[in-house]
């Protein structure tokens, strides 16, 4: 007791002296590390460096060029029709098996362990699994021509146009357990007296889950929707092993061509500047929402105040 009255009796600057001693890496970490590189690599995006860098000073060329290029393209719409189906599909089927969860049922830990095993993988071990499921030679196709149906095909990493659905699957496969506790601590959360009014009014339990559960977790929701927007962006290691980008480009992604860029063709500045649009892309997702509630919240107190 002593000890604590005299801590409270030294000055504030000498009380907080400790906890600022724990925050200087950190705050030297963030400050100098990823500032200093996050200007160096937009300094470098309006450069012309090739291997090395340089401060040869080309303006938007960088830039110019990597919306000229095809392979940009192609990726960008490979990753929009990835991200929208892979987020769509976990927020689905995340939402589904939280209700399921939610209705009190035996060994719910096991289950939610279960479904949750899958997130605590890479995306390099859930690529090898699923591309030995996609194997025409060892996988599904394989052991369903085994079973006497020899005209069976599920060759989907092999074929253009659903090589890109292929990967969809493994990310969703992946990524479901996530989406589902972040809804289901939502519907944790629920008051019990909506439950009690809705089964006075006779409203069946799956409608309360459709049209009221669904708004009153909307912060859940959108949690889990940027999250999974975030990995839908950055997503890389699942499109190396399963199909390298192929076949041909038609599972190229951002993230690939950035890495190709650096490590193939040695082109830095244009590396870059796919980097800077990544990071754009990346904090318009986080920082679009946090926006719009943020108003919402502003719009709302102005209106208790009137």
């Amino acid at each position: 007791m002593l000890q604590w009255k005299h801590a409270m009796a030294l000055p504030v600057s000498l009380r907080r002296l400790p906890a600022v001693v724990a925050m200087t890496p950190t705050i030297f970490f963030v400050v100098v590390v990823l500032c200093f590189g996050l200007l160096w690599t937009v300094w470098t995006s309006f450069t012309s460096s090739k291997l090395l860098p340089s401060n040869d000073f080309v303006g938007l060329e960088q830039y110019i060029r990597l919306f000229g290029s095809d392979l940009w393209q192609v990726a960008v719409v490979n990753v929009a029709v990835f991200g929208l189906l892979f987020i769509g599909g976990c927020l689905a089927l995340g939402y589904v098996l939280a209700v399921l969860l939610d209705q009190n049922i035996r060994f719910e830990d096991g289950f939610r362990t279960i479904f949750l095993m899958s997130a605590s993988l890479s995306f390099v071990v859930t690529g090898i699994v699923w591309q030995w499921l996609f194997d025409p030679t060892y996988g599904i196709q394989a052991a369903v021509r085994n079973w006497g149906f020899s005209d069976f095909k599920f060759d989907w990493l092999a074929r253009k146009e659903t090589a890109i659905y292929a990967l969809v699957g493994a990310g969703v496969w992946q990524a479901t357990g996530l989406g589902m506790i972040i809804m289901l601590a939502g519907l944790r959360g629920v008051d019990q007296d909506i439950w009690n009014a809705t089964r006075v009014d006779g409203v069946a339990r799956w409608r309360v889950y459709i049209y009221v559960i669904p708004a009153m977790i909307r912060p859940m929701i959108a949690t889990a929707a940027v999250l999974l927007s975030l990995t839908a962006i950055k997503i890389y290691d699942l499109v190396v092993v399963m199909t390298g980008g192929g076949p041909g480009i038609s599972t190229e992604v951002p993230a690939k061509y950035v890495m190709d860029m650096l490590f193939q063709r040695s082109n830095l500045g244009q590396a870059t500047a796919a980097a800077i649009i990544m990071l754009l892309a990346i904090s318009l997702l986080v920082g679009l929402p946090w926006i719009i509630i943020r108003l919402r919240q502003l719009r709302s107190a102005g209106g208790e105040q009137e």
